[in-house]
């Protein structure tokens, strides 16, 4: 059984600095791509951040240089480190993976990240 699941979201004023975590188990989790997504109120679910099996990352432009993705397979969890945090970064975010062997989508149940001005 996949699971994912994410934890460190929270309120915090503009220009503060939040970190977020995915734990997965059920995967051989060295050899999965990881990704974050965010979905704010009223808008589509949107891919922030994503990070491959060789640690290669990959973010949106309005993300860049604020936010860093990373990965400890030790551990099998990925962190995303939000600085500079804007209003605009309010969302739920989610974590994600497709399973290598069957290409099924594995979504954990989200955080919220309230960022106030």
């Amino acid at each position: 059984q996949v699971q994912l699941v994410e934890s460190g979201g929270g309120l915090v004023q503009a220009g503060g600095s939040l970190r977020l975590s995915c734990a997965a188990s059920g995967i051989i989790f060295s050899i999965h791509t990881i990704n974050w997504y965010r979905q704010a109120p009223g808008k589509e679910r949107e891919l922030v951040a994503t990070i491959t099996r060789r640690s290669s990352t990959n973010y949106i432009d309005s993300v860049k240089g604020r936010f860093t993705i990373s990965r400890d397979n030790a551990k099998n969890t990925v962190s995303l480190q939000m600085n500079s945090l804007k209003p605009e970064d309010t969302a739920v975010y989610y974590c994600h993976t497709i399973e290598v062997r069957s290409l099924r989508p594995y979504w954990g149940q989200g955080t919220q990240v309230t960022v106030s001005s």
